[in-house]
């Protein structure tokens, strides 16, 4: 039978014929609107809203291919409590989740497969700091020097000598943080997949089913990525072609109508690549899903990512001020001498403190920022598509053994 919940690899194994794993279930197609009615719901009903379907010929609304009630469960009568919780095989409940629900799952996937988890995120984490490191100390030139008294044409060419250093040394630790969320991403994501149906997943297995995505998920980074740049060009330049004050105030215009269209392009899109890892769809099938997913519930996405985004930065203050101070301490004659100082020339005990504080902070981002894009992506997929029969079945949940027609 397959057991596949509408994406890929809730078994054992990846299912990539090249790989040589035949045999292995392929996954189902995505419930949409090319699907027959009744497979894809264009209203969501609100978290906590769940009632079990009822068997063949066994209650009202029964239908052919709807999995047989759970034991001691019944038609409404004298004394009936309602129906069961839903279905928790893994970490999640198996119906239409909450806020807190969402960010629960993803600690708890964390805190079950930690082996897996921790693994991969340190192991990307620390090899990305040691790289970020020796590019600070070695390779990228030293910040350009502003003198604050200058005016005129020459503090216009000193702000923009220093733009473009801070710019030349942005992009190659930007570029290596794209590489290791890619990574830290294609992976997790398929051990969130297996948490959701209570399954239990190695590092080597999980890398097995990540691998083949890696450079689909590469190029639907690249994609976005090069779209918000574009938008940026596009909000700027007029701005910037006109001198004097109207260019600044065109420019500053600009700028802010390109924030509003990438932040609703990155809501809109932020589902694509839970559904290229989990669907196995291509690149720009993947934003299509995610654009599909997402309308009509923009504004709880946006919120959902914007908590998720305050809660790292939280995370990465509580951690990375203390080991800031602490490499303060170490590496200069106190805290008062380092502000004081004119200098950026940072010794190897700063570098390396700070250093540890930002392997912790990442190695803790990684996984609970994949975990809360995978689960908002199950989450939309059972609002929308009724995926927690799929992921029932597929857990072997008592009741769901018959697969929907």
């Amino acid at each position: 039978m397959n057991d596949s919940p509408g994406w890929a690899s809730p078994g054992s194994a990846p299912s990539d014929d090249q790989d040589g794993t035949a045999g292995i279930p392929r996954p189902s197609a995505p419930a949409d609107g090319d699907r027959p009615a009744g497979q894809w719901s264009p209203t969501q009903p609100p978290a906590g809203q769940w009632s079990p379907p009822s068997a063949p010929g066994r209650g009202p609304g029964a239908g052919p291919g709807m999995p047989v009630p759970p034991p001691g469960w019944g038609a409404p009568g004298p004394g009936w409590g309602g129906p069961p919780p839903a279905a928790k095989p893994g970490v999640i409940p198996l119906r239409p989740l909450g806020v807190g629900e969402i960010l629960d799952g993803a600690v708890s996937t964390m805190r079950t497969h930690w082996r897996t988890v921790l693994g991969v995120s340190l192991t990307v984490s620390v090899v990305t700091e040691i790289l970020v490191i020796l590019l600070q100390r070695y390779v990228l030139p030293e910040p350009a020097s502003i003198d604050p008294n200058a005016v005129g044409a020459e503090a216009v060419r000193q702000a923009g000598d220093s733009l473009r250093s801070e710019l030349f040394s942005t992009v190659p630790a930007s570029v290596i943080a794209m590489i290791a969320t890619l990574l830290t991403t294609s992976v997790l994501t398929v051990v969130i997949s297996r948490s959701v149906l209570g399954r239990s997943v190695t590092l080597r297995e999980a890398w097995s089913e990540a691998r083949p995505r890696l450079l689909p998920l590469l190029g639907l980074t690249v994609l976005l990525s090069a779209m918000v740049v574009a938008i940026m060009a596009v909000g700027l330049t007029p701005g910037l072609l006109l001198p004097g004050g109207l260019g600044a105030a065109l420019a500053f215009l600009g700028f802010v109508a390109a924030c509003v269209v990438a932040v609703w392009l990155w809501v809109r899109f932020t589902l694509a690549a839970p559904a290229l890892m989990l669907e196995r769809q291509p690149i720009l099938t993947s934003l299509r899903r995610s654009a599909k997913l997402v309308k009509g519930s923009w504004w709880r996405m946006f919120g959902m990512l914007l908590l998720t985004g305050v809660l790292i930065f939280v995370l990465t203050l509580i951690i990375a001020i203390p080991f800031g101070i602490i490499a303060v301490t170490v590496d200069s004659n106190g805290l008062s001498e380092f502000l004081n100082s004119d200098s950026t020339d940072f010794g190897w005990p700063f570098l390396i403190i700070t250093g540890i504080g930002e392997v912790i902070v990442s190695t803790l981002a990684y996984p609970f920022t994949a975990g809360v894009m995978a689960l908002l992506y199950v989450d939309q997929r059972i609002r929308r598509e009724a995926l927690d029969l799929d992921l029932a079945r597929a857990a072997g949940v008592p009741g769901y053994d018959t697969p929907r027609s």
